[in-house]
């Protein structure tokens, strides 16, 4: 009776343990889940015709679709292409409605693809995998707009340059099973732009942008 109680209750915590498979060589990810970029913004001020504005620039957070894809080249190391729908962020004034024409001065549209090596330290014992990683960035930024408020007061031509970056990251898969698992991870991106615009057919600009975003993302995989 014992042997058979003590067999039961054996059975019962192996399939009530969490599956535990460390990745291989050779295995490919692919993630879907939300995104959130939050930039760590600094700016110069906004020069308009010459003159110093004294007001600078503050950046808002954008949730959308993240998707990527990572390859093993090893048993503890992979390369990943982050990727995602476009992020639209507002641009608002560092100070309360400076031209008169409220706090936001417009908007703009970025793509940030990633390249990132990571190291994992497997632990075929457990179901959580931990990695580091660093990379590189490359920010696509378009579809730059002032509010219909500031095109009206003069202010046109709206444009921010691309950004080449480096990337870091922590992260960690928990593993359903052999093929799901979940993803959690913590990543900073170097972005760096300049904007140049038109105020009243003047040349303007912002000639130090440093947006440097926080990337955190949760999203559910599948290994094959």
């Amino acid at each position: 009776m014992r042997t058979h109680t003590l067999s039961a209750i054996c059975i019962s915590l192996a399939l009530a343990a969490p599956f535990a498979s460390a990745h291989e060589k050779g295995d490919w990810l692919v993630r879907g889940g939300l995104t959130t970029v939050a930039p760590d913004e600094s700016t110069s001020n906004i020069i308009a015709g010459g003159s110093d504005l004294g007001v600078a620039l503050t950046i808002d957070n954008d949730t959308q679709l993240g998707l990527n894809v990572a390859y093993f080249i090893t048993d503890n190391i992979n390369v990943e292409l982050l990727a995602a729908t476009p992020f639209t962020h507002d641009v608002n004034f560092s100070v309360s409605d400076p031209l008169g024409t409220g706090n936001t001065l417009g908007e703009v549209t970025h793509l940030p693809p990633t390249i990132t090596v990571n190291y994992y330290f497997n632990d075929a014992n457990s179901a959580f995998q931990p990695y580091i990683g660093a990379g590189l960035n490359y920010t696509f930024i378009f579809d730059e707009s002032f509010t219909a408020a500031n095109k009206e007061a003069g202010l046109d031509d709206l444009s921010l340059d691309n950004s080449v970056g480096i990337s870091a990251q922590v992260g960690m898969d928990y593993q359903i099973d052999k093929e799901w698992h979940v993803n959690a991870s913590v990543r900073y991106i170097d972005i760096n732009t300049e904007a140049s615009f038109t105020v009243g057919g003047a040349e303007g600009s912002v000639n130090d942008i440093d947006i440097d975003p926080w990337v955190y993302t949760l999203s559910v995989g599948y290994t094959f």
